[in-house]
This record gives C-alpha cells, sequence and structure tokens, in this order.
C-alpha cells in the first residue's frame, strides 16, 4: 500500500506540474497559492439558449478560488439530461447567457482558497458545480468537493456524483427502500438508471421494473430484474408479474407516465418526479411539447391519494444543493456511497469520453437516448477532425442566425429538476 501511495503521489506532482500547477505549489512556498496573473483557459460557452449552434468552445478568463472555494484543474466532466434542458432555456429563472455550463466534474486540486480546511494542492476530487463545471479549470466551494479513491478514475469520479447521489437520496431517504419491496425506474440504461439498479442491488430480495429502448436491452439485461421497451405498455406488463404493482416508482419522464406510475403504486407506495424528458423532443424548444406533456400530467387530487395510502414526492438534487443549502446532508450521503464503491457494491457506467470540442456530438447521443451509462467530457481528449468542425469557434453571424422560441424569455419555463 505504501509503494502504490508513493506511486500515486508522483503520477499527481507530474499531472499538476504539465498542467501549470507546479507555479502555485512554489507559490505555497511564499505563503500565497493563488495567482493575480490573467490567465486563460478553454471552456464550452452557451451563447444563447437554442440548439447545438448555440455551443463553442472558446478562451475564457481562469478563475481564482475564493474564500472557502478550491480552484481544480479539471480532468472530466459529466454530462446529464439537464444540461439539454439548459442549453433549451427549459428551466425555472436560468442565468443569463453567454455562460459556461455543466454541474459535476473531477480533477486535481491545484489551489486553496482562504480558510479552507481537509484539502491540499494535488488532491484527487471530484466536486459539484453550479453552473462552469464544462472547463479547463473550476472553483466551487469546499462543502461541494469529495475526495477521489485511489482506484476511481476521473472519468467514473466524473459519472458518480450527481447519478448516484440523485438515486441514493430517492430510493433510501425519500422512498425508505427495504428488503424485499419493489421498484420501477425508466430510462433503466441511462446513469441514474444504472445507478439505481446497483443501489437495489445492495439491499436482499429487491425486485426492480426497467423500461429502455430495445437496443439497449442485452446490455443491461443483467441489472434490472425486469425489462420493458420504453414504447410498450409496461403498467400491463408489470401488473401482469405483480397484480398489487410496486412500491417505489422513479419517473423521469413526466408528462402521461405520471398517471400510469400513481396507477401502479402498492398502498402506502411512492412515485417521485425527478425530471421532464418527455418534453424535450426537438433540438430547441418546444412550447407545443411543454404544453402536451403538461396536460397529459395526473391532476393530483389529496383526498384520492388519503383514500389510496398512496405519496407523490419531487426530487431535485440541483436545487437541494444550491438553493436549499443541503450541502452537509449530501456530503453524508457522499460518504455511504463511497464506502460502497470501496466495498465493489456499485460502480460507475461510463458510456462514452468526448472531447471538449465534441460537446454538440455528446450531447446529441443524449437526446437521441443512446447512452448506457454517463458521457463524459475528457478535457486531455483530443477531438476526433471530422466531428469537431463544427464544435470551435464560432462567428457571430453564425450565433444568430437563428432565433428559437427557446430564446424567448416570456415562454413559461420547467421548473428547475433533476
Amino acid at each position: 500500500m505504501a509503494k502504490e501511495g508513493a506511486q500515486r503521489a508522483e503520477e499527481t506532482e507530474q499531472m499538476i506540474e504539465k498542467e501549470g500547477g507546479k507555479e502555485g505549489a512554489e507559490g505555497s512556498a511564499a505563503g500565497s497559492l493563488r495567482s493575480g496573473d490573467a490567465k486563460e483557459m478553454r471552456a464550452v460557452v452557451l451563447s444563447a439558449f437554442g440548439g447545438l449552434n448555440k455551443l463553442r468552445v472558446s478562451k475564457k478568463a481562469m478563475p481564482e478560488p475564493q474564500e472557502g472555494e478550491l480552484k481544480i484543474r479539471v480532468k472530466a466532466c459529466g454530462l446529464n439530461f439537464i444540461d439539454l434542458m439548459v442549453r433549451q432555456g427549459n428551466i425555472d429563472n436560468p442565468p443569463k447567457t453567454p455562460l459556461v455550463p455543466g454541474f459535476e466534474c473531477s480533477g486535481i486540486v491545484e489551489a486553496l482558497g482562504d480558510s479552507v480546511k481537509g484539502f491540499e494542492i494535488g488532491d484527487r476530487v471530484m466536486a459539484f458545480v453550479n453552473y462552469n463545471a464544462w472547463a479547463e479549470v473550476v472553483c466551487t466551494p469546499v462543502e461541494f468537493v469529495y475526495k477521489i479513491p485511489d482506484d476511481m478514475s476521473f472519468s467514473e469520479a466524473a459519472a458518480f456524483p450527481m447519478n448516484f447521489v440523485a438515486a441514493y437520496m430517492m430510493l433510501f431517504e425519500v422512498a425508505n427502500l427495504r428488503e424485499g419491496m419493489s421498484v420501477l425506474v425508466h430510462s433503466a440504461g441511462g446513469g441514474v438508471g444504472q445507478a439505481v439498479a446497483q443501489l437495489c442491488s445492495t439491499i436482499p430480495n429487491v425486485t426492480v421494473f426497467g423500461t429502455a429502448s430495445s437496443f439497449k436491452h442485452e446490455a443491461i439485461k443483467d441489472s434490472v430484474t425486469h425489462l420493458f421497451d420504453r414504447n410498450a405498455d409496461y403498467v400491463q406488463e408489470v401488473k401482469r408479474i405483480s397484480t398489487d404493482g410496486v412500491d417505489i416508482v422513479l419517473d423521469c419522464l413526466c408528462g402521461e407516465n405520471t398517471g400510469k406510475g400513481l396507477s401502479l403504486l402498492k398502498p402506502l407506495g411512492t412515485y417521485i418526479l425527478y425530471g421532464s424528458s418527455n418534453m424535450v423532443t426537438g433540438e430547441t424548444k418546444s412550447f407545443f411539447s411543454f404544453a402536451k406533456s403538461w396536460w397529459q400530467v395526473e391532476k393530483v387530487n389529496p383526498i384520492k391519494l388519503y383514500e389510496e395510502n398512496k405519496v407523490i414526492a419531487g426530487f431535485s438534487l440541483l436545487n437541494l444543493l444550491f438553493k436549499q443549502n443541503r450541502g452537509g446532508l449530501i456530503k453524508s450521503v457522499m460518504d455511504k456511497l463511497l464506502n460502497l464503491y470501496t466495498s465493489k457494491k456499485i460502480k460507475p457506467v461510463v458510456d462514452s469520453l468526448w472531447a471538449l470540442e465534441e460537446v454538440k456530438e455528446a450531447m446529441q447521443r443524449i437526446h437521441d437516448r443512446g447512452n448506457i451509462g454517463k458521457l463524459i467530457l475528457d478535457v486531455e481528449k483530443a477531438p476526433t477532425p471530422l466531428m469537431a468542425n463544427d464544435s470551435t469557434e464560432t462567428s457571430e453571424a453564425g450565433e444568430e442566425e437563428e432565433d428559437h422560441e427557446g430564446d424567448n424569455e416570456n415562454k413559461e419555463r420547467m421548473p428547475f429538476i433533476q
């Protein structure tokens, strides 16, 4: 173990020197870990809300840590379906554009803000970031940063926070998953779906019903108990196997699936809405799809819930972190998850790695539901020339050619859910 630790320390030092961290380390001897020099970095920039043409890779000023923050040299970033909704402007009270998207990343600690304790230069970490994750360098409060286990890669670490924390909290904090219960999860082949399946396997005799595109079934069939095509009548399929229904429904689709999910709940069962991917039907925001999906949502009658002994809940990890100040709770959950990882009971599923310049193609893969597990932006990966032609600097004229309805700030926006 001592030899492995020495090798890890040497590798970390080499990575810091490669990325310019050596200057920060030398500066620490003089009592300062922050540089006043203006430096630039590469970042994915969303110039305006709309389609893929609103994304580009450009140079931005490198941030420096404020009090209580860590500066992280990013190695990998996670892509989530919420990032598509951000791009389209399909969220509640989005920040002004231009902005750098992304909510999670992994990398190496390069500098410490004042009053930061528990971390050192060179630590391998993963972190939640309130936007700005898709860049070579990020700064984020220390309460959102967690050390990476020695045997976890940077790509796995970037695939870990959003998916596993959301899955764990929905199953155990909201729905109180216990031995012998049953769970229905949509998009079972996605990052959250695979995290749910793995966490359910840590509890004895839990039955997992999953829906996914048929081409994913062979790859994920061993992770769930019963797997159905996402376009099939899964309600009847579930009831055929379990007449009483299920104990927990995890819904990232919304629309008509809300009523279906509620109809499948056993007495004392819990339905949790944590996303609304049915409202993303095209490259840009569609007010028609938005209206159609909300029209299809089951009108919840509290008296009916009372009579049927059912629970309906919502879960937004990003709101919990950045608006409701529950960082301490998230840290306790992360500690439990890392223990499960080190005991080899869970492991992030990485679908594929993409260069920053390939962000458009990566987003399209998520939109097409083509991924099994998590898509990762690898900051050090060289782009495939034919794929990255369109993702570098875009002319101002090119950015302003289209005026999609997703850019209209007067349109009603989706709640910020993940």
